[in-house]
């Protein structure tokens, strides 16, 4: 399975509620992405820095997730400035890179940097089951929240068969190539994981009617409401409030 790296701590933002995590998560990402005002993402990013100093999240494990999401962002810089045209700031050779290119570029790499710091200091804080949970105590249909919590669970399970067969056939000397013999050699495999993963979830449907499941997932932690919860709510929303007034002003 996934690590849930972050969810292992004894932070402030690790006791909140889900629900109310996943409330104050949603409306500062919903800002952020519609913005095109740089002071907003600015003090939004400030924001999103300051909460996972308050989650104490280890420094590694954030820049690693960073890297990743800026690996993306780099092909953003090669082609946009050149091709989004505008004001010429400066050549680089026979490529014009636009004021107004370069600007925008800018603004979606603070976007996104804001939002994975934000996504991550609140909702990585917690597990994947306590958010399943808290999305169904949402008002989320329970048969969503029931296909998330055995995704999550299973997808891993079912990604080690595929792996297993996998192994078996490099033991019988399978090398793939650009022939039919390969095409068919995958379209086995791939067939075989499904079958298995059918046949697996059949027999932990059966464990399950065995144990008493009765179709609802009950989780181990009952999260109740507490007044540091509230006052987390309350700030939240009014960061928000104040990032759209800022907007418009």
């Amino acid at each position: 399975m996934m690590d849930e790296d972050f969810a292992k701590g004894n932070s402030l933002l690790h006791s909140i509620d889900p629900r109310v995590k996943i409330v104050v998560a949603l409306f500062f990402v919903l800002i952020i992405a519609v913005t095109d005002n740089f002071r907003v993402v600015g003090v939004a990013l400030i924001g999103a820095l300051a909460m996972t100093i308050l989650a104490r999240l280890p420094l590694t494990l954030v820049g690693k997730r960073l890297l990743a999401a800026n690996s993306f962002i780099i092909f953003i810089w090669i082609t946009l400035p050149v091709t989004y045209g505008g004001e010429p700031m400066f050549y680089l050779g026979p490529f014009p890179f636009s004021r107004e290119g370069i600007l925008l570029s800018s603004l979606i790499t603070l976007k996104t940097n804001t939002i994975v710091l934000i996504m991550t200091s609140l909702l990585a804080t917690s597990t994947i089951a306590s958010l399943g949970h808290a999305l169904e105590g949402l008002g989320l249909p329970g048969r969503l929240s029931f296909l998330l919590l055995f995704s999550y669970r299973y997808i891993f399970v079912i990604h080690g068969e595929y792996q297993r067969l996998v192994r078996a056939a490099q033991m019988r000397c399978f090398q793939p190539a650009t022939t039919i013999h390969t095409y068919k050699t995958f379209a086995y495999l791939f067939g075989m994981t499904l079958v298995k993963s059918y046949n697996r979830g059949d027999r932990i449907h059966q464990a399950m009617l065995l144990r008493g499941f009765n179709g609802h997932l009950y989780p181990l932690a009952q999260h109740k409401i507490t007044r540091t919860d509230i006052v987390f709510l309350c700030g939240g929303l009014t960061a928000t409030t104040a990032l759209v007034f800022l907007n418009f002003t």
